[in-house]
């Protein structure tokens, strides 16, 4: 059984610089480690806002450490030297724009300036790469959706997705925990246990 391969990449000019502690990072892999049900190994990068080092970055990722699913934090608003879904979009084979939708969608519930967002997803060889934003609030909302008082999903988050399509792309099959996000899937793709 192939072991689920995760990379994360933030992107950020002062973090990699050493001015400020990266926080996209750990609140990636701490949402990560309560989502999924299935075992994971993460490969991590920081990296500034350079166009030709966040393809390389994700290229390599993808390419050379066979990462099934890359997600970037950081440098995805309108600012000149927010380049990463540039980036992106440079190395990809395909476009996914339903997550970039989803996640503006999600985030205009909390701020008006969602729409500033230049997220999306991509696909790269048999690999899923999706742009989220870079504040770790917001990465879990985009991630998990809108949910009321007592936790019912009022908005579905894009990670309920993320499992079926890495399934599509041949990749692991991917469980998660539905108290934090529940995995959808058509039943013709479900495996019983």
């Amino acid at each position: 059984m192939t072991t689920l391969r995760i990379g994360l990449v933030s992107v950020s000019d002062r973090a990699a610089n050493g001015i400020y502690q990266d926080q996209g990072l750990p609140a990636l892999e701490a949402w990560l480690a309560q989502a999924l049900a299935t075992p994971f190994e993460i490969e991590k990068r920081l990296v500034p806002d350079e166009q030709s080092m966040i393809e390389q970055t994700i290229c390599e990722l993808i390419d050379e450490r066979f990462c099934h699913l890359v997600l970037t934090t950081g440098g995805t608003g309108p600012a000149r030297r927010d380049v990463t879904p540039d980036a992106t979009l440079a190395i990809a084979d395909r476009e996914m724009p339903g997550f970039g939708e989803q996640m503006r969608q999600i985030s205009l519930n909390f701020v008006p300036t969602a729409i500033l967002s230049r997220q999306m997803a991509v696909i790269r060889n048999q690999s899923l790469v999706i742009n989220l934003p870079g504040q770790p609030k917001s990465i879990q909302e985009t991630l998990e959706g809108l949910k009321d008082e007592q936790g019912n999903t009022l908005v579905a988050g894009i990670f309920a997705c993320v499992p079926y399509c890495i399934q599509l792309l041949e990749g692991p099959y991917i469980e998660t925990h539905p108290e934090v996000v529940a995995a959808f899937r058509p039943k013709s793709a479900r495996r019983e246990n």
